[in-house]
């Protein structure tokens, strides 16, 4: 292939040559760094875009017709719990059939490695099912590198796996030696490749971790090239505490922030994004703060007590106890047992939620914030998942962007392209450009809208034309191809 090359009057580059391994023609090209579309022709070769512009003359040995579609990047999803999902449905329908072609797991402190157990995990250890079987972090990676999946991944070490591993008693501070413990496993799975560690302060097994636990810990990312990222200790009444925990934590660390599913719950606190953005934003004049938001009025995680107290109604998405209570309303669970609601949990657990606790101008505050990502926080082990598993994507570009007008669709893209990519470390991944990785996803802008729904959310988004993950096609026409060329993907700093 010839290398010499010329800049079109478009601004993209072409390197001549006449013949490709995949040519998309006809398409409007939305390139993932925030400018407008236009028309060009992407062609790729060994997996890679080689040539962005009017490739008329040029032949293929696949030819893709693209015409009325955008040719995107592939989209990277943040905020995912796809660790075992990767292993045990490496086709990643859920998220090929959306766009997606990078997810970032491991996140709100629970990672499927290190950690090996016998019993059952404790919440919310059990999202994940119970495949917690890697001593090690790099036989975590290694599994996966022999049996790939069809989406790229890059993984984050969750501080509750950490915990769970090194301490027989939760409900305290680590000691001396149980940090040792906890920094050696994080140290093994930053040299395997982790981009950062995760926390999910709120929850049971990191509630009793002090701040100074998690400033040892993240001291090791910056020498790595790693970020934090969190699931803050609290995102209702004191959610401006927790944000300046977060970023303390990042400025005695010295690493990169990403503040997990921002959002705020509960009636009492609707319209405190208005606070929560104008502190993060000002942070950013001092360190890097980023953060993730999916395009929802409801959460969903295990079931428990206090987020069920905040949510003006709950649904039950999957119960050990009681597996015919998916899909099911807590409440007409509780009337139809004569049980209260501490009750009726009791009886569900272990168990799943949706909580719908959120306003939906803080939603779409957040959406609009220029330093938001897109995650999908999808749990793809529920029985009756939360409908952003399937749909999260698509719904920003077609509810939020198209109908609403919420920001463009260039940007909509950039949020879930261009921004992560540079936030997380994803070099030469999130840009339509020569030299990238062909990561790419056809759309129609016209029809592209998610179609899960709470009522049924295991539905695939509408529009999606054509994924392809490092030039091989992954989902057409409605279906998982087969193909499963992923890579597990390592941070390189900026």
């Amino acid at each position: 292939m010839a290398t010499a090359g010329a800049e079109t009057n478009e601004g993209y580059f072409v390197i001549a040559t006449t013949r490709y391994d995949t040519l998309i023609t006809g398409g409007t090209v939305i390139d993932g760094t925030g400018a407008p579309g236009a028309r060009a022709d992407v062609g790729v070769a060994e997996g890679r875009i080689v040539a962005v512009g009017d490739l008329g003359a040029a032949t293929a040995e696949r030819a893709i017709d693209a015409s009325g579609l955008v040719v995107a990047p592939g989209f990277i999803d943040v905020h995912t719990h796809d660790d075992n999902l990767l292993l045990t449905a490496p086709e990643m329908a859920p998220k090929a059939s959306q766009g997606v072609t990078t997810v970032i797991a491991g996140n709100c402190g629970v990672s499927l490695a290190p950690l090996v157990l016998s019993e059952r995990p404790p919440p919310p250890l059990d999202l994940l099912g119970e495949g917690y079987r890697f001593p090690r972090f790099a036989a975590y990676v290694e599994t996966l590198e022999a049996a790939p999946a069809a989406t790229n991944a890059a993984f984050l070490v969750g501080h509750a796996t950490l915990r769970v591993g090194a301490m027989d008693d939760l409900d305290r501070p680590a000691d001396d030696g149980e940090i040792a413990a906890m920094r050696a496993g994080l140290g093994e799975a930053l040299d395997a490749g982790a981009v950062g560690l995760s926390t999910g302060l709120f929850y049971p097994p990191a509630r009793a971790a002090p701040t100074s636990e998690i400033v040892a810990l993240a001291a090791l990312l910056k020498p790595a090239g790693g970020l934090y990222t969190t699931h803050m200790r609290n995102e209702n009444s004191a959610v401006i505490e927790a944000i300046e925990e977060t970023l303390e934590i990042g400025r005695r660390a010295d690493v990169p922030v990403v503040i997990s599913h921002h959002k705020v719950q509960g009636k009492a606190n609707f319209g405190r994004t208005r606070e929560t953005l104008a502190l993060i934003e000002a942070a950013r004049a001092s360190q890097r703060v980023a953060l993730d938001v999916y395009p929802y009025i409801a959460s969903s995680t295990v079931l428990m007590e206090a987020p069920a107290d905040q949510a003006m109604r709950v649904l039950v998405t999957w119960s050990e106890a009681v597996p015919e209570a998916a899909g099911r309303d807590l409440d007409d669970l509780a009337a139809d047992w004569g049980l209260d609601r501490t009750e009726t949990i009791a009886r569900l657990r272990p168990a799943g939620a949706v909580y719908f606790a959120m306003d939906e101008d803080d939603v779409r505050r957040v959406l609009g914030y220029a330093r938001a990502m897109i995650g999908s926080d999808g749990l793809p082990h529920d029985t009756r998942p939360h409908p952003r598993l399937w749909g999260a994507f698509a719904r920003v570009l077609g509810h939020y962007a198209r109908d609403v007008g919420l920001f463009s669709l260039a940007e909509a893209v950039h949020r879930m392209t261009g921004l992560p990519a540079a936030e997380f470390g994803l070099v030469d991944r999130g840009a339509v450009a020569p030299g990238n990785w062909a990561d790419l996803t056809l759309f129609d802008p016209a029809t592209i809208i998610d179609r899960a729904t709470f009522a049924d959310p295991i539905r695939p988004a509408a529009g999606i034309v054509q994924v392809l993950v490092n030039g091989e096609p992954i989902w057409r026409d409605g279906a998982a191809t087969g193909a499963r060329p992923g890579r597990v993907l390592r941070r390189q700093a900026a």
